[in-house]
């Protein structure tokens, strides 16, 4: 069911909204759910550290993470606002993503991030099902609490989409990249991120691939992530 609080947040929807919980199963598998206002998404993943950084006696250059996800959108309400032969599934989109990642000095972290996202269902005569996308990001941490941090993707089959002009007719635009730059400040068991970016959405099939706004022609949202670790038991 996608009715009550589920489908309106009660405030929250008026501002870009990702609230989500992230769990370590193991120190390389971790899982999460996460429910968004953009499209009243509701998302989650698997991510899974395949390889590990190391030096010494094993050797080996930089750390590789897989990350599978899905995410559906419970926005429209109804499938026939969207078309009568739109189902529930045609709201699914799944992303599959290696994150490579390599610490250059203890301050300097570099990572690329090649992506696959498949959407369900999308309008043929502007966007493919499968779109190919690679990020690179860096992290550079300029005191002990505090990190300059930036993304980027590109997306090398990105799409178009129909909006209305002045006049009411429905015109092409194009999608954007995705940029974003942004500060962590590291307080005890919290991380605050102050961000400037082009995109709105937060999950991938939003950022990477319907990115509606230009960076570079000033089109910028300020926002911010507060992420807050809990311990349930004590290292050994």
């Amino acid at each position: 069911a996608i009715n009550g609080g589920l489908y309106e947040m009660y405030g929250l929807d008026e501002a870009y909204v990702r609230l989500g919980l992230d769990y370590g199963i193991t120190d390389r598998l971790s899982v999460s759910i996460g429910r968004n206002s953009v499209d009243k998404t509701v998302d989650g993943f698997l991510k899974y550290r395949l390889l590990r950084q190391s030096s010494g006696d094993k050797n080996f250059p930089f750390s590789v993470t897989a990350l599978g996800g899905l995410a559906y959108k419970l926005e429209p309400k109804h499938n026939s606002d969207v078309s009568p032969e739109f189902e529930s599934i045609d709201r699914l989109s799944y992303t599959g993503q290696l994150l490579i990642a390599r610490k250059i000095t203890t301050a300097l972290s570099l990572q690329i991030m090649p992506t696959i996202i498949h959407k369900n269902a999308v309008d043929q005569t502007v966007e493919e099902n499968n779109q190919f996308a690679v990020g690179i990001g860096g992290r550079l941490k300029v005191t002990k609490s505090v990190a300059l941090t930036t993304e980027y993707y590109h997306n090398f089959n990105k799409g178009e989409y129909y909006a209305a002009d002045n006049d009411g007719n429905a015109v092409k635009l194009p999608y954007y990249n995705s940029i974003g730059f942004g500060i962590d400040i590291e307080t005890g068991g919290h991380v605050f991120q102050l961000l400037m970016t082009n995109g709105y959405g937060l999950t991938e099939r939003a950022f990477i691939t319907e990115t509606k706004e230009d960076f570079f022609d000033g089109d910028i949202h300020f926002g911010f992530n507060v992420t807050r670790t809990f311990q349930l038991k004590k290292n050994k």
